[in-house]
């Protein structure tokens, strides 16, 4: 990632905060829309897994210029995730929920540039968490 796709990511993200409630929600809702198997992995009441959502996503997203300092939480989320049943496979439909919900969320300001940025940053994340839980072949393909 590029600084200026860093400093795009945390402004955009930055106005997605305030509404951090809804953006969950629409998070969600896309992402068992797509992959409706996916939804017996979580609780009935996801209120709490909203909020651990944005929680980590606003770690990850702040901690983007220093991604050495995010790198152990996001091997230690990712190993955790293989025990709730996710897969490899499961990370791009994930990535699709977010730049859907970040999408909507962001309306206008959803620009091509913004997109790419985060495209970039799950594209990193996603990789790395994936190499740490499964191994480096299955971040290849």
């Amino acid at each position: 990632m590029t600084p200026e796709q860093i400093k795009l990511v945390q402004e955009s993200f930055s106005k997605v905060a305030p509404i951090s409630e809804q953006a969950a929600v629409i998070f969600y809702d896309r992402l068992f829309e797509v992959a409706p198997t996916v939804r017996a992995m979580f609780p009935n009441d996801m209120t709490e897994q909203r909020k651990k959502l944005m929680t980590t996503l606003a770690v990850v997203v702040n901690g983007l210029s220093n991604l050495e300092a995010v790198l152990p939480a996001a091997s230690a989320l990712a190993k955790r995730h293989v025990n709730y049943g996710a897969k490899p496979e499961h990370y791009p439909v994930v990535g699709g929920a977010l730049l859907r919900t970040l999408e909507k969320g962001l309306g206008e300001a959803w620009t091509p540039d913004v997109a790419a940025a985060w495209i970039a940053a799950y594209g990193t994340l996603s990789g790395y968490m994936i190499s740490e839980a499964y191994g480096r072949a299955q971040a290849a393909e």
